[in-house]
């Protein structure tokens, strides 16, 4: 649950003890982000050129906060709020939960003092895999991790009708997130919104979620929207604390298909015990001090990490071939990995390998589209929660109703969708959600049309401070199957652990 103490700064304050931060050198530390990006192959990008400048990642998150790392004017513009915390002006788009801005950091982070060429900067000069992409931080999910899948389809529908606005050029999204959705991805409405955007031109990637969450009778191996065949899927390499592929592995988190008929992840990527930025007094933060790494980082292990990974990859590549189609892309990347000795269905196009990828030819269009049947978006909103639901004070938000208590008339939204039309200013789906005009870098306005439910709430209440008295996770989706060892309400944030 949420408490009511918060600070100006926009984080809850922290309760009670935590344990001591622990010193850190990244450079002992295998599993730095200046071995990643040198075992991933990302600075033979930078040396060629490539560091994602003039891409755009959309980061559909818990927001994104100015850490060092991520402060440096006009890396991370905002887009609209549209978590429960919105109403609140020293949280809005700020990250209470931690999760957001560790994986903007792994995508686009990189330090004020570091110069080119970046691969000779060091050890501890925190760089991303494509250190001169922006950051478009779209924020649903607030501290303790509450968001509504209509959120989130929500969020997926903004940056399809917002990808140019104001000079942005949104080519990726980053999707650490997934239900356990028990429908087919080609019905499931938020499958269909990922694939509408891969279908105009932005890449999806998305975390294949964690085998303890999904994990249960007529769910799919991967997480929602993970398992539609467009758009990409990730699940997490471990290795070893070496420099060399050869000794990979995948852990035992990372998913694996329950069958032959469905579908793996599309590669993998490092995902455990990965050096990302921290958030002083987040959620996670103090929550699980164990995770920390002297005063500046946080160490974590899961699906979420390995898709920002992959999302920065993606913002090289749209750097070097800017009229690139996502499906080439996806193709570039995937015929490029390395082939652990795991079951090829496992692993899909094996493991990230992006010094080969720079040498690779761009698949021509005909060879990399893809030809799936594609999403129809006509099923249930409800069975897209999978076992996901918001509650608030003992009411859960359930049934075919987004968030404001409005219909969700699946087929009328999907036509929406492929037109591109279902934001309207700052309304979506009948309700004022957000501001409707830029101000700076920020979608200006206050949202949630002021201060209270826009009518007749699921729960009949209104805001209670700066978010909901008491909102809860029951099932939630934001964070993996465990957490230093203990569950966190099932959790789907496709983060293993905090530790």
């Amino acid at each position: 649950t949420l408490g009511g103490s918060m600070t100006l700064g926009g984080s809850i304050a922290a309760a009670g003890s935590v344990g001591p931060e622990v010193s850190y050198d990244p450079a002992t530390d295998p599993y730095s982000m200046d071995a990643l990006t040198a075992l991933t192959g990302a600075e033979a990008w930078w040396n060629a050129g490539y560091t994602g400048a003039g891409v755009d990642v959309a980061v559909i998150d818990t927001g994104v906060s100015p850490v060092t790392g991520l402060a440096t004017a006009g890396k991370v513009i905002y887009g609209p709020d549209l978590s429960v915390e919105s109403q609140a002006s020293n949280l809005r788009n700020l990250d209470t939960n931690g999760h957001g801005t560790f994986m903007a950091g792994l995508i686009a982070g990189k330090d004020a003092t570091v110069t080119a060429p970046y691969a000779g900067a060091p050890a501890s000069a925190y760089r991303g895999i494509a250190p001169d992409a922006r950051i478009v931080s779209v924020k649903v999910g607030a501290a303790d991790g509450a968001v509504d899948v209509s959120q989130v389809i929500a969020a997926i529908d903004w940056v399809v009708q917002h990808k140019n606005d104001n000079g942005m050029n949104i080519r990726v999204i980053n999707l650490s997130y997934g239900t356990n959705s028990g429908q087919d991805s080609i019905v499931d409405p938020l499958s269909y919104a990922a694939e509408q955007a891969w279908e105009k031109g932005i890449m999806v990637v998305a975390a294949g979620g964690n085998t303890g969450f999904q994990n249960r009778v007529g769910t799919a191996a991967l997480a929602d929207p993970a398992y539609n065949r467009n758009i990409m899927a990730v699940g997490s390499a471990e290795t070893a604390g070496t420099a060399s592929f050869t000794d990979d592995s995948v852990p035992s988190f990372s998913p694996w298909p329950k069958s032959g008929s469905q579908k793996g992840v599309d590669m993998i990527a490092p995902g455990t015990h990965l050096q990302g930025l921290r958030v002083p007094n987040s959620h996670t933060d103090t929550t699980y001090a164990s995770g920390r790494l002297g005063d500046r980082y946080f160490r974590g292990s899961g699906t979420s990490q390995s898709a920002a990974l992959i999302s920065g990859a993606a913002a090289l590549a749209f750097q070097k071939y800017p009229t690139a189609t996502p499906d080439q892309v996806k193709k570039l990347l995937t015929s490029s990995g390395y082939a652990l000795n795991a079951k090829a269905i496992a692993i899909g196009g094996g493991e990230l390998q992006l010094a080969k990828t720079l040498t690779t030819a761009l698949p021509g269009v005909t060879v990399a589209n893809q030809t799936w049947v594609a999403a129809t978006g006509l099923g249930s909103l409800e069975l897209a929660r999978g076992t996901d639901h918001l509650t608030n004070n003992g009411i859960t938000l359930a049934g075919e109703k987004d968030i404001f208590n409005k219909p969700f008339n699946a087929a009328a939204m999907a036509t929406a969708t492929a037109l591109g039309a279902t934001w309207s200013g700052g309304t979506w789906n009948g309700s004022t959600w957000s501001g409707s005009t830029w101000s700076g870098s920020t979608w200006s306005g206050s949202t949630w049309s002021g201060s209270s439910w826009s009518g007749s709430s699921w729960s009949g209440s209104t805001w209670s401070g700066s978010t909901w008295s008491g909102s809860t996770w029951s099932g939630s989706t934001w964070s993996g199957s465990t957490w230093s060892g203990s569950t966190w309400s099932g959790s789907t944030w496709s983060g293993s652990s905090w530790s």
